[in-house]
């Protein structure tokens, strides 16, 4: 399964190599912009833009509301984990 994850663009960390410093659920991680960057516009337009990142590399713009909901789930998506993590150590002890 694949998997996208919201990120925000933070910085530009290397220009030459198409490479951005993202926000990832708290976690700052340099990414590969080259598949969304506008070849017509300075890698700058691209800081404080939403992007799905996928092993290393922005695939595609999200709006802020998509990636705040994708967001919201995974941060769910964790806290069921938690509770079930707990729930079983329960169980076994």
């Amino acid at each position: 399964m694949c998997l996208g994850v919201p990120a925000r663009i933070v910085a530009i960390a290397d220009a030459g190599r198409m490479l951005a410093v993202a926000d990832i659920l708290g976690v700052r991680r340099e990414v590969n912009i080259s598949c969304i960057a506008d070849p017509d516009a300075p890698l700058t337009d691209e800081i404080g833009r939403w992007v799905l990142v996928h092993v290393g590399f922005a695939v595609s713009r999200v709006d802020e509301a998509e990636a705040q909901a994708t967001l919201d789930m995974l941060h769910q998506i964790g806290e069921a984990e938690g509770e079930r993590g707990h729930l079983r150590a329960s169980l076994l002890a």
